[in-house]
């Protein structure tokens, strides 16, 4: 959600800090803001509403001096978007400035009582009571800014990182973590914080992940030290290098992010697939299955919990576990599954799903299912993020840094990655055929090159995408496997292109959505050459009948739709199991050229963020 990148070393904060803005874009955000600490201790602090550009020109007219600072992209949560509801936050004495992402829960508390003691608020946040909390308690008890900060932790009920410069102290930089995310990179005599690393890979490969409930001690010329929050004892500092590259992060002469995301997908699978399957397509092995075989053999109930896109992969999770493995599955939207009261034991496994490893509505599910007793299986792309720190066991995705708000190559990756491990448990457990194992590995093991079959309708999408702009409604039917492709289709389209759309499995029609549709409601049905193909094509006639246009997308050679569809978008043959991954392409690139043509900014979307980091 939020963006924090800070600095301190020898050279410019300012350009550094700015540059690390533009890199946290990706993440969405209403307004950005910097502070510095001048080559004579004044803290300038420079904020705006909107871009980073427009943070820009109000900071160039300013005081853009320093070598120590933070700086800020805020999503707004407590207060509406504007330049004093930007970050940073200052205390009231101007001496303290503080940037922060997540939500103080106990704040309108904390507010009254300093309020109390004289101070004034300048914003609505609850990040301001923060600071201001941090100062009294400084000015109270004659401490450290490290002690303050410390104290006013303790008394916070919420999530944070946070990172704090003190005007008195242009040597210091204290930041602190708790279920938000914060990584310190550690360069030659300068030390960077950011949320990611995405804003820091230009200059340290080297990295310290904080942990929740950990305070980092930043000093210039002096190693990071990092302690406890609750008991100020030394955390052992694991520094760990990063496996990214500048180049990952650049358009690479694509127009924006989401394309480029969509053409990578042969080479982001090869990454995801590499080394998992062997024994000439007879054998897969994922490390996290392998060293925990008494767990997925003894388990009598699966538990996937996710968000959004994730979520979507999710329930097909859940049908490819099922038909290979035979164990019962649930899927549980990660907000809501700490809240219905569930009952797991240990002989339970929850399957988390996330890209960014970091919302925070599957974290607290992680938690709560491993207080339960349940074992407990992350999904995830980030390496070293926080939902792999606190799982048991996991596989990560391997599809490289996702920019673009809407997900694309993380979708087919989690796909990918849940059918290797359908895959895994039922060749462990002995519920799937050698033959139909050899099957549907050979299928997975060319999927790259499917993929790249794929991605050949890109112009006759982006011809066919003029035609619907034009549409305030869709609709998305799929069955079976298809179903929740439907859902993920939808979602893309209403994510980049704001043209509200629905998913439906496409027998549930009949029970109310088609009452929608006429001649201005156009219909998006997955119709591969499938168990369920017969049955949606009758789906079809019923919307044609009813004067609705139908956009199909069809195996390869299927000339009946055709002959009853209005526009036929042909993908290649695959595995039933497999169609969801190759079906999602068209869509795709179906929701980024409506977007374009509608002047979208398809990157960062209104109102979203890459990954949601409170609740």
């Amino acid at each position: 959600m939020c963006g924090i990148v800070g600095y301190l070393g020898s050279k410019g904060a300012y350009e550094i800090l700015i540059q690390g803005l533009k890199r946290l874009e990706y993440r969405g955000y209403d307004s950005a803001g910097v502070a510095l600490l001048d080559c004579d201790g004044k803290l300038n602090v420079h904020k705006s509403q909107g871009k980073v550009s427009n943070l820009e020109k109000v900071a160039q007219a300013g005081n853009t001096n320093g070598s120590v600072g933070i700086a800020h992209t805020r999503w707004a949560t407590h207060g509406e978007p504007n330049d004093i509801n930007a970050h940073p936050h200052v205390s009231q004495s101007g001496m303290i400035a503080l940037v922060h992402n997540g939500t103080i829960e106990n704040y309108a508390v904390l507010k009254k009582v300093l309020m109390d003691h004289g101070y004034e608020f300048k914003s609505e946040t609850d990040t301001e009571v923060l600071v201001q909390l941090i100062e009294y308690i400084k000015l109270t008890s004659s401490c450290s800014l490290l002690d303050a900060v410390r104290a006013a932790l303790l008394q916070v009920e919420g999530a944070y990182a946070i990172a704090v410069i003190e005007q008195n102290d242009p040597d210091t930089m204290i930041v602190a973590r708790k279920s938000s995310p914060l990584v310190i990179g550690v360069g030659d005599g300068e030390t960077f914080i950011a949320s990611d690393a995405t804003p820091i890979i230009d200059y340290t490969d080297e990295v310290i992940y904080l942990n929740d409930n950990e305070i980092g001690i930043i000093r210039r010329n002096e190693p990071v030290q990092v302690i406890s929050l609750e008991s100020k004892e030394p955390s052992a500092i694991n520094i760990q290098k990063l496996k990214l590259s500048v180049a990952q992060l650049e358009k690479g002469g694509y127009d924006t992010f989401m394309l480029k995301e969509i053409f990578e997908q042969p080479s982001t699978l090869r990454d995801c697939l590499r080394g998992r399957i062997v024994d000439n397509c007879s054998r897969v092995v994922l490390s996290g299955v392998e060293l925990n075989k008494e767990r997925f053999m003894k388990a009598e109930r699966i538990t996937l919990v996710a968000c959004g896109t994730s979520w979507h992969a999710a329930l097909i999770g859940k049908r490819l576990i099922q038909d290979f493995c035979q164990i019962p599955v649930e899927v549980e939207y990660a907000s809501e599954f700490r809240y219905g009261n569930p009952v797991l034991n240990d002989k339970d496994i929850v399957i988390s799903i996330s890209q960014s490893g970091e919302t925070a509505d599957t974290l607290a599910a992680i938690q709560l299912a491993r207080q339960k007793g349940a074992f407990v299986y992350g999904v995830c792309n980030v390496v070293g993020a926080s939902i792999p720190r606190n799982t048991d066991s996991g596989t990560y995705i391997h599809v490289g840094p996702e920019i673009g708000v809407a997900s694309t190559k993380a979708f087919t990756g989690q796909v990918t990655v849940l059918t290797l491990l359908a895959l895994s448990i039922a060749q462990l457990r002995g519920t799937i055929r050698p033959e139909k194992l050899h099957e549907i590995l050979s299928a997975l093991e060319r999927l790259p090159e499917t993929i790249t079959e794929a991605l050949k309708v890109d112009p006759e999408v982006k011809k066919l995408s003029r035609i619907f702009a034009y549409a305030h409604n869709f609709l998305y039917l799929g069955r079976g496997y298809n179903y929740p492709t439907a859902l993920e289709g939808a979602l893309k389209l209403k994510e980049i292109s704001y043209i509200h759309a629905e998913g439906y499995p496409a027998a549930e029609m009949k029970h109310g959505p088609i009452a929608l549709i006429d001649h201005e409601m156009p219909s998006v049905i997955i119709a591969p050459s499938d168990s369920l193909y017969d049955k949606i094509i009758s789906n079809v006639q019923q919307v044609k009948s009813r004067g609705g246009a139908v956009v199909a997308i069809v195996s390869h050679g299927n000339q009946a739709m055709n002959d009853i569809a209005d526009f036929c978008i042909e993908i290649p043959e695959a595995p039933e199991c497999l169609t969801p991954i190759v079906a999602s392409i068209p869509l795709q690139l179906l929701a980024y050229y409506i977007a374009v043509n509608k002047g979208k900014n398809v990157d960062q979307p209104r109102n979203l963020a890459k990954s949601v980091t409170v609740e």
